[in-house]
């Protein structure tokens, strides 16, 4: 499956082949077989569309021009059309219309797209944190695994985000979640990516290059969130723990568990949704 991005240009491009074609034919069959009253140049309006949908405004209203420019030259060039019948109101008017549905259906391409857009940032975003959510991240874990380079996963689970919501409610808790999810983002560097992928959980893609690199940044992160919003973390580190996300998911788990329980904190259910993801 083409990725999103890739999908759109090309069925864009598809879209602007197909309207050049159809401007050609149009305008041959127009020059050729047009008679009073056939009407082939409203097939100009199927190539406006095209373009339209495929630039915007700005380009639906180019294609409604040149079709106008196409329409009159197939006019003078036709033997059965009078030439006189070029500079007319009629002529000026279907000019008008041509450029005016191109225009409507760009603007509303446009409209369309851009919604699209939206939508698409929403769906791999966390409402609450506005980090990538769960989907988001499989698909950097995909994109990481594919480049073949070095990096480290970690998996990180709020130690106490349970009693935080039962003794002070589920609104502080949830600022104490927007509060993690800064201090986590802002102890990053550039090519680090982080998610939120629980209730209480936390991923992070790092280019580490081995296992001590991994343990030193989540020691880091740890100590950085070690206030009102402690957590802790499990890594691993692609290719020494595993080639796989699953593989790399469930090393980095057991270290997360492992950790949690040398520390005598108590380990939440959020680890299983972790372990539930696969290749």
């Amino acid at each position: 499956m083409l990725p999103p991005v890739t999908a759109a240009l090309t069925k864009q491009r598809l879209l602007v082949a197909t309207s050049l074609t159809l401007f050609s034919v149009v305008f041959v069959a127009d020059a050729v077989w047009e008679r009073p009253g056939l009407g082939i140049g409203h097939f100009f309006y199927l190539a406006i569309a095209l373009l339209a949908l495929a630039g915007g405004v700005r380009l639906g209203a180019a294609a409604g021009a040149a079709a106008a420019v196409l329409y009159a030259t197939a006019t003078v060039i036709d033997p059965h059309i009078a030439s006189s019948d070029v500079l007319t109101i009629g002529m000026v008017i279907r000019a008008a219309t041509f450029i005016s549905i191109g225009m409507l259906i760009g603007w509303y391409a446009s409209g369309y797209r851009a919604l699209v857009g939206e939508l698409q940032v929403l769906v791999q975003r966390d409402q609450l944190t506005g980090l990538p959510n769960t989907r988001a991240f499989e698909a950097a874990i995909t994109r990481r695994l594919e480049g073949g380079r070095a990096f480290a996963l970690l998996v990180g689970d709020m130690d106490a985000l349970m009693a935080i919501n039962h003794e002070q409610g589920r609104a502080h808790g949830n600022d104490v979640l927007r509060t993690l999810a800064d201090l986590l983002q802002q102890s990053l560097g550039p090519e680090d990516e982080i998610a939120r992928v629980g209730g209480d959980e936390f991923a992070i893609i790092s280019p580490t290059q081995t296992s001590e690199e991994a343990a030193h940044l989540a020691t880091r992160l740890e100590r950085a969130a070690s206030g009102e919003s402690p957590i802790t973390f499990g890594w691993s580190s692609y290719p020494q723990d595993g080639e796989n996300a699953l593989s790399l998911y469930r090393a980095a788990d057991e270290r997360l568990y492992a950790r949690k329980l040398i520390r005598g904190r108590r380990l939440g259910d959020g680890g299983a949704h972790l372990r539930a993801i696969s290749r």
